[in-house]
């Protein structure tokens, strides 16, 4: 044991799981250690001991026994490659994609792990991105529009396929034996710390934003009745785990668990938290008017604020959902890396593969380089970047894609630049709805890798929002913000902080680059976002196109299985 102390931040993301060693003197990151799911992202067809089946369209699976592997690998690699020994580590923070949903017994063991249902999709993981539960959503909004329901307004009028509820609900309606079996549905998060802790506990960050809870508790009986009458009881059958707030003690590592991770009995674990969300203090964006965008596989934008009002079309907003005694404003887009990532995994032309092998670098590289040369406006595209459905602000996982201005003369780099600039414009009109409703954004701070590794994609998101756009220190945000929240909740006495804030103020880090916007671009950019927003209303509400599409795609998929 040494004088030094240490926090562990283990950010579980869509495709693996990651531990950020921190020095919680100063907030350096020591080290990582990553592992990818087994697994991956089941969206395809399901892989279990007893062979695979295919899945319909919108699933997304995961298996937790991958967690599970990830935790007992990704620690000690950590700690064995720094060479810290356990005691100097004082506590763990947690976060996790959100909701990402898992019925489990009354012990906490996954229904996926029983024989029984180990070959059930139901028993499984449903992702964050899981949005074959949309039509629970749908019918679940308009009761709750129907009723007048207070806690609506609260999170812009809709909740989305990717909350708790409808995928419980959709869980009761399609496989009623799991919901019957299941002691609890728990997200991955808290399944996390209570294998950890050993404790069953839910975090207030992931049920104010994503299970509709507030201060008076969850919706009311009679409004999940008027759903279906078997979920009246819902909250005390399925929910009955006490809520603690974001960045306090959940509990200790058990003996079982320091044998799974290599930690030591009595390390303070903190609550869980959304992956997004618990990045904020890693980025010191502790003030109101200040917002954090986390560019990942999706994008999640978060505002500081100290001000409390109704947005539309946003995910939520939580007192101290993101900072103590402030108010957290969520929203985000569906598909941001995932856009990117889907063109270079379809459109790689033989010159981009054949220079890309010759140097050495991913094809996406090249793609980068090229689409650095043209001028805003110049292949005469806009797209729409719902890829992956419209998060914010239609709140419609139907939706899809589309791009418009192409020619037989458009170049593969011309529809890459497109997809950028569409994110960005979906970024922009999250900004624009936040201020049009009183909510003032004056500082934006990136995160991620993109934001980190490519000034190119900056760049155009600074000419299209016409503002500086700041970079955080960390390219790992959520698993420094889970190091801090960690530190904060060990305490002085453990050799951590007395306060969040405290913690923040030493431990989190913003870059010295600022990207600042390019007047003659923006002044481009605002014609393109003005067609960008025309695209959105007449594809998003005043044309059925979209869903009449996924309907027949829905219908024809079946008849082919």
């Amino acid at each position: 044991m040494s004088d030094m102390k240490y926090t562990i931040g283990l950010d579980f993301g869509t495709l693996s799981g990651r531990a950020l060693l921190v020095r919680v003197s100063d907030g350096r990151e020591m080290g990582s250690a990553v592992m990818d799911y087994a697994h991956g992202v089941m969206d395809d067809e399901l892989i279990t001991p007893c062979g695979s089946q295919k899945l319909p369209p919108n699933w997304a699976l995961q298996h937790p026994r991958d967690y599970l592997q990830v935790l007992a690998h990704i620690i000690r690699k950590v700690l064995a490659d720094c060479h810290v020994d356990p005691a100097d580590v004082i506590g763990v923070g947690v976060d996790f994609t959100t909701c990402t949903l898992l019925p489990v017994c009354e012990d906490g063991t996954p229904l996926c792990f029983t024989p029984s249902y180990a070959s059930d999709p139901h028993a499984y993981v449903k992702l964050w991105k899981h949005h074959a539960s949309q039509k629970y959503a749908d019918m679940l909004n308009e009761k709750a529009a129907e009723r007048g329901e207070a806690w609506l307004c609260i999170y812009g009028g809709k909740i989305s396929a990717e909350w708790m509820f409808p995928k419980i609900w959709q869980t009761l309606a399609e496989a009623p034996e799991i919901y019957r079996d299941a002691a609890a549905f728990i997200e991955a998060g808290d399944w996390i710390v209570w294998q950890l802790t050993g404790k069953h506990t839910r975090n207030s960050c992931m049920t104010g934003y994503k299970s509709i809870y507030g201060e008076s508790g969850y919706p009311s009986k009679e409004f999940f009745a008027s759903l279906d009458p078997r979920l009246e009881n819902v909250v005390e059958d399925k929910l009955a785990a006490p809520v603690i707030p974001v960045g306090s003690c959940a509990g200790y590592i058990t003996e079982e668990a320091a044998k799974l991770t290599g930690l030591l009995p009595g390390t303070v674990v903190t609550a869980a938290n959304a992956d997004a969300h618990c990045a904020a203090p890693a980025m010191k964006v502790t003030t109101p008017g200040k917002m954090f965008i986390i560019m990942g596989t999706s994008a999640c934008h978060m505002l500081v604020s100290d001000q409390y009002t109704t947005v539309p079309g946003i995910c939520g907003v939580v007192k101290d959902g993101l900072i103590p005694g402030l108010y957290g404003y969520e929203a985000g887009q569906g598909c941001c890396g995932d856009h990117f990532a889907w063109f270079t995994d379809h459109f790689i032309t033989p010159d981009v593969h054949k220079e890309a092998e010759k140097r050495q670098i991913p094809p996406i590289r090249i793609f980068v380089e090229r689409m650095a040369k043209l001028r805003p406006g110049e292949s005469g595209l806009v797209a729409l970047d719902w890829w992956n459905g419209n998060r914010c602000p239609l709140v419609d996982y139907d939706l899809s894609g589309t791009i418009v201005g192409m020619t037989l003369a458009t170049k593969p780099e011309e529809i890459f630049r497109a997809l950028v600039e569409a994110t960005a414009y979906g970024t922009r009109m999250i900004i624009e709805n936040f201020r049009d409703h009183g909510l003032p954004v004056h500082e934006i701070v990136a995160s991620g890798g993109i934001a980190k590794k490519d000034p190119v994609t900056m760049q155009i998101y600074a000419d299209v929002l016409g503002m500086d756009l700041h970079i955080a220190g960390s390219t790992q945000g959520p698993a420094l913000g889970s190091a801090i929240f960690a530190a904060a909740a060990a305490g002085r006495a453990r050799g951590g902080y007395d306060s969040l804030l405290e913690a923040s103020e030493i431990m989190g880090a913003v870059s010295d680059t600022v990207y600042r916007p390019v007047r003659a671009h923006t002044a481009v950019y605002d014609k393109l976002y003005a067609e960008y927003k025309l695209l959105c209303g007449y594809f998003g509400s005043e044309n059925g196109m979209m869903k009449r599409l996924l309907a027949i795609r829905t219908e024809n998929s079946r008849q082919n299985d």
